[in-house]
C-alpha cells in the first residue's frame, strides 16, 4: 500500500470498516511513513470534532405530517379503483388463460353497461348512496363499533367538534364536548387510535377541556406512553396549560428523565421550570436538572437544563 491508497482508504480504517488483510498493509505503512501518520492524525482530529456535533433530527411535527400523509395516501390506494382491480388481478392472476380471459371480459362488459345505462337510471330515480357522509348526533351512534376516523376538526370560535368515523356507515358527529359521548370518542382516540395524525388532532379538540378528569387523564396518558414523539410533544403543550397537581408534575418529570425525543425533554425542562418556580417546587426538580446537566446524552438538551439549573438559582437569591 503508497501514500495514495492510504490517504484514500484512511476514513475507512477510522470508521473501522476496512477488511483485515486490508487493515493490516495499512498500519504497515503507516509504522514507516511520517506524513502519512500526520495527516491521519489530522483526521482523527476532524473526526473527533464531527463525532461532538449535534446530530440533526426531523422535527417532531414533520413526522406527525409526514405520518399523516403517507396513512391518507395509502387509504386512498386501498379503496380507490387502482387498489381495488389490483386486488382482482393478484387473485385471477395465477388463473388459467381462458379463466382470465372470460373474467376480463365480464368485467368490461359490466363497466360498459353500467356506463351506457348510467343516464337512464338517473332521470327513473333518485340517486340514493349508502355510507355517504351525513350529519350524526351523538345521541345516534347507539353501541356502534367504531372501525375508521379519519378527520376530528375542532371549531375554536364555537368549542365545538366535528368527527368524520366510519361505523356501520361513514358518519359525522357533530357537538359540543360538554357531551360526555362526544368527550369518550375523543378520549378513546388519544389513548389507542392506529393514526397519529389523528390523535394530533384530537389533542387540539380537547385542549379546551383539559381539566375535565377523564380528558386530563388520557393527556397525561399520551405525554408519557404515546408511540409518536410529535404527539407526546403536542400533548406536553397541553399538560402544560392543565392546572397544576402531582399527576402533572410527576408526566413532566417522567418525560424529561425517559423520553427518548430530545425536543420533548427540552419542551419538559422549560414546563418544569416554569412551574417550579410559581409552585416553589425547585428542591424536587433541580436534581434532575444537575442530574442530566451533566449526563443527559444530547448537548443541547444539557445545555438547557444548565440555563434552566442557573435560572432557577437566581430566582431563589
Amino acid at each position: 500500500m503508497n501514500c495514495d491508497d492510504l490517504e484514500k482508504t484512511s476514513s475507512l480504517y477510522l470508521y473501522d470498516e476496512l477488511r483485515a488483510e486490508d487493515r493490516a498493509a495499512f498500519e504497515t505503512h503507516l509504522a514507516s511513513c511520517a506524513g502519512c501518520r500526520t495527516r491521519l492524525e489530522e483526521a482523527r482530529r476532524l473526526h473527533r470534532v464531527l463525532s461532538e456535533c449535534p446530530q440533526p433530527e426531523p422535527t417532531p411535527e414533520l413526522l406527525v405530517r409526514c405520518r399523516q400523509a403517507l396513512d391518507e395516501a395509502l387509504d386512498r390506494e386501498q379503496l380507490g379503483w387502482r387498489g381495488l382491480l389490483r386486488g382482482w388481478m393478484w387473485q385471477f392472476g395465477a388463473a388459467p388463460a381462458p379463466r382470465l380471459a372470460a373474467v376480463l371480459t365480464l368485467l368490461l362488459f359490466g363497466f360498459g353497461l353500467g356506463w351506457t345505462l348510467r343516464p337512464r337510471a338517473r332521470s327513473l330515480a333518485p340517486l340514493t348512496l349508502s355510507g355517504t357522509t351525513s350529519p350524526f348526533g351523538a345521541s345516534d351512534l347507539g353501541d356502534v363499533r367504531i372501525r375508521h376516523i379519519s378527520e376530528v376538526a375542532p371549531d375554536p370560535q364555537s368549542g365545538g367538534v366535528r368527527i368524520t368515523l366510519d361505523a356501520e356507515r361513514r358518519v359525522t358527529l357533530e357537538g359540543s364536548l360538554d357531551d360526555p359521548r362526544i368527550r369518550q370518542v375523543l378520549v378513546d382516540t388519544v389513548r389507542g387510535y392506529d393514526n397519529p395524525g389523528i390523535r394530533r388532532d384530537t389533542l387540539d379538540a380537547l385542549r379546551t377541556h383539559r381539566d375535565n378528569p377523564s380528558v386530563r387523564a388520557a393527556l397525561l396518558y399520551a405525554l408519557r406512553h404515546d408511540a409518536n414523539a410529535g404527539v407526546r410533544l403536542e400533548a406536553l403543550k397541553t399538560v402544560r396549560g392543565m392546572q397544576w397537581g402531582p399527576d402533572v408534575h410527576q408526566a413532566l418529570l417522567g418525560a424529561l428523565e425517559h423520553d427518548a425525543n430530545p425536543g420533548v425533554r427540552v419542551a419538559a425542562v422549560d414546563a418544569l421550570v416554569e412551574h417550579a418556580v410559581e409552585e416553589g417546587e425547585n428542591e424536587t426538580v433541580m436534581p434532575v436538572l444537575l442530574k442530566l446537566a451533566a449526563s443527559d446524552q444530547n448537548p443541547y438538551v444539557r445545555l438547557q437544563c444548565l440555563a434552566a439549573v442557573r435560572k432557577m438559582e437566581g430566582n431563589e437569591q
